[in-house]
């Protein structure tokens, strides 16, 4: 039986960018949940954690980098996109079961550099996808399709990372792995291969080869990115606005699966917490995004940013209050057993975090939009969500120090007083006061 090419409808579209997307979530859910679960679970450090969960988000702030590749490398006979969507969900898999045999609680650095391979191959793949969704959907369903797809990253998140928790209660951790390959590949099979993509236009005739050109395209983006970022105070104001947390980050990155890990939660529970936590989450991207269209993109977003930190600063006086301060070995014999309390604490807490986070990214993504002129929206957005990914970056890597030196109370209490420091910015961030520069040619 011969399977259907899904961008020849407005509802395969549909379910083809969704899957796609799920796809993008399922390695970060497996390494950044899944794996630093069962990392702290065998005594690998925080801070060591921390830099591997920072590690996985490197490649994605260097998307700006791979885009003209993308752009002007491609073969005819597999497709402008579909071809580089296949390889890259073919070397995802190979590179996550080429991990397999390495032990990742006593080679680490060796173990962090495979999976970070891994995420620069789907970091590739987010390139060919988005350019693809730019240029099979009609203008009318692109709302609904992008809302699909950031619902899509979400519930591949929930099924690497919740869903091989629940699995490793039955059987080999190991065993996961093959798990996660096979519902990549299966979207390969299933998805991509039947893929037929509109017929691209002629390549032009130029003598440059397509390393020359991706070189003049880099130029280009980097020469009208300083144009559009340094042009007006609102412009730098909104640069800096990027590179600062938005919100608390602590209960979204490693030390929340370190906590649970140490207070005794099994993988099943973790699980579930991963799971409630990426369905809220998924909502409340909608929700706040329809918010900040109804009462302002800035005033909604203070409130939500100051929501992050709320639930981070009374987890760390709780947990202050009834002397839970330095991490603890999950190995030790004889550990200390958590108060009632600090358990209630530690899944309020995550799950009131989980509402402000998905309330959050959807409007800061819409505020990022709309401080983009059109002529240099691919250049300028395509950089703003980069910077973003550094901001995860070395605030995983802080985070994990200052647990190992200070303590859980002092990490939380410091992320949430800077995560607010962002909202000294954020009037200065005027969608009025930037202006339209030069047009851009980088790629989202």
């Amino acid at each position: 039986m011969r399977l259907p090419n899904l961008l020849a409808t407005r509802l395969g579209r549909r379910a083809a960018f969704f899957l796609l997307y799920v796809t993008e979530g399922l390695p970060l859910g497996f390494t950044a949940t899944a794996i630093a679960t069962q990392m702290r679970r065998q005594g690998v450090g925080p801070a060591e954690i921390g830099v591997f969960v920072g590690t996985l988000y490197l490649p994605w702030a260097w998307k700006w980098l791979i885009g003209p590749f993308v752009d002007v490398i491609y073969s005819d006979r597999l497709g402008r996109r579909r071809g580089w969507i296949m390889a890259m969900q073919v070397l995802m898999t190979l590179t996550l079961l080429a991990a397999l045999p390495v032990n990742f609680a006593t080679d680490v650095k060796l173990f962090t550099l495979v999976v970070m391979i891994a995420n620069a191959f789907g970091a590739t793949q987010d390139v060919a996808i988005d350019a693809l969704a730019c240029g099979v959907l009609e203008e009318q369903e692109r709302g609904t399709v992008n809302g699909l797809m950031f619902a899509g990253a979400y519930v591949g998140q929930a099924i690497g990372g919740a869903g091989v928790l629940f699995l490793a209660e039955y059987v080999s951790f190991n065993t996961t792995f093959f798990m996660v390959a096979a519902c990549i590949l299966s979207v390969t099979v299933f998805v991509v291969l039947p893929m037929r993509e509109p017929k691209s236009r002629a390549r032009p005739a130029a003598a440059d080869s397509p390393l020359r050109a991706a070189g003049d395209e880099i130029r280009t983006y980097c020469r009208d990115a300083l144009k559009a970022f340094f042009g007006t105070r609102a412009s730098i104001a909104a640069l800096l606005f990027a590179f600062l947390p938005a919100g608390a980050y602590s209960l979204g990155l490693a030390l929340q699966s370190n906590l649970a890990v140490e207070l005794g939660l099994s993988d099943a529970r973790i699980g579930l917490l991963a799971l409630i936590s990426a369905i809220i989450s998924a909502a409340g991207c909608v929700v706040g995004g329809f918010l900040s269209d109804r009462f302002g993109r800035r005033r909604t977003l203070a409130l939500y940013l100051t929501g992050t930190a709320i639930p981070t600063a009374a987890l760390a006086w709780v947990m202050y209050r009834y002397g839970w301060i330095m991490s603890i070995d999950p190995r030790m014999p004889n550990r200390p057993i958590p108060a009632g309390t600090i358990l209630f604490a530690f899944w309020a807490a995550n799950i009131v975090y989980a509402i402000f986070q998905g309330l959050m990214t959807g409007t800061r993504t819409a505020l990022f939009m709309d401080i983009c002129p059109a002529r240099t929206a691919a250049t300028q957005f395509t950089a703003y969500m980069a910077v973003l990914n550094l901001v995860i970056w070395y605030s995983a890597l802080w985070q994990g120090r200052v647990i190992e030196a200070w303590g859980y109370p002092v990490t939380l209490t410091l992320d949430a007083l800077v995560g607010l420091v962002c909202l000294l910015v954020l009037p200065l961030v005027k969608k009025k006061d930037v202006p339209a520069a030069a047009p851009g040619n980088g790629t989202a």
